[in-house]
């Protein structure tokens, strides 16, 4: 290809703490593609592309994909498959193309269905790493997640609650990702377990910012999609 394919990691929502990396990245690029959701009356909405426009980022290089709100895992794939052709359409013309993800793009993303499709096709892409959510969650109230020897598991929130009490029964730091998806497991498990401790975060660096350590807080909070629990026994 004459031009290049970049994926390009945004960090957690901050837009300051993406890397120096991946704003010359964004800056060099010719287009750049960014996540999209269509919520009620036709309202579009992009964490990615308000962070590219606090960045400075030019927005006449910035093109929607509209990412639809469903389980139906097919309908997600044939705009990830519309958006893997464009991509490769417009790098084979000579053009510098990015597509964004939020946090990292290696990590639990979303994104990673548009690259491991692009690799399929032959074209490569240059990956740019990222924050990831709960380092940067970590350090927003100063908390060391784990300390020399401590052994940590990052798991999402459909896990069991076996799979819960082994890891903490072994000294380990438990972070989940996408609260949620467990909140019947680790609601009940909280009860049984007011002994560990747990540090609730959510949309950490947005605006819509809510962080909490207080037990009964936790308890009593409804659990967001974009949240992430740290359990230390």
């Amino acid at each position: 290809m004459k031009g290049k394919i970049s994926g390009i990691s945004l960090g957690p929502g901050e837009p300051e703490l993406i890397t120096v990396k991946a704003l010359k990245a964004l800056q060099a690029a010719d287009v750049i593609f960014c996540p999209a959701t269509v919520r009620e009356k036709e309202k579009i909405e992009s964490k990615a592309a308000r962070i590219l426009e606090v960045l400075g980022i030019d927005g006449e290089k910035i093109r929607h994909f509209y990412v639809p709100m469903s389980t139906d895992r097919r309908a997600v794939n044939k705009i990830y498959d519309d958006v893997c052709r464009e991509l490769v359409k417009r790098a084979e013309s000579g053009q510098n193309v990015a597509v964004t993800a939020e946090g990292d793009g290696g990590f639990y993303s979303s994104a990673n269905y548009i690259f491991e499709k692009l690799r399929q096709l032959g074209s490569p892409v240059e990956m740019v790493a990222g924050v990831p959510a709960f380092i940067a969650a970590g350090a927003s109230i100063g908390l060391h997640i784990v300390r020399q020897q401590e052994r940590m598991l990052v798991i999402p929130g459909n896990l069991s609650e076996e799979e819960l009490e082994s890891a903490l029964a072994r000294g380990y730091t438990v972070v989940i990702m996408k609260v949620p998806l467990g909140e019947g497991v680790l609601r009940s498990y909280m009860v049984r377990h007011p002994e560990y401790r747990y540090f609730y975060f959510e949309q950490v660096g947005t605006e819509a910012e809510y962080i909490t350590s207080v037990y009964t807080e936790i308890q009593d909070h409804p659990f967001t999609y974009f949240s992430i629990l740290v359990i230390k026994p």
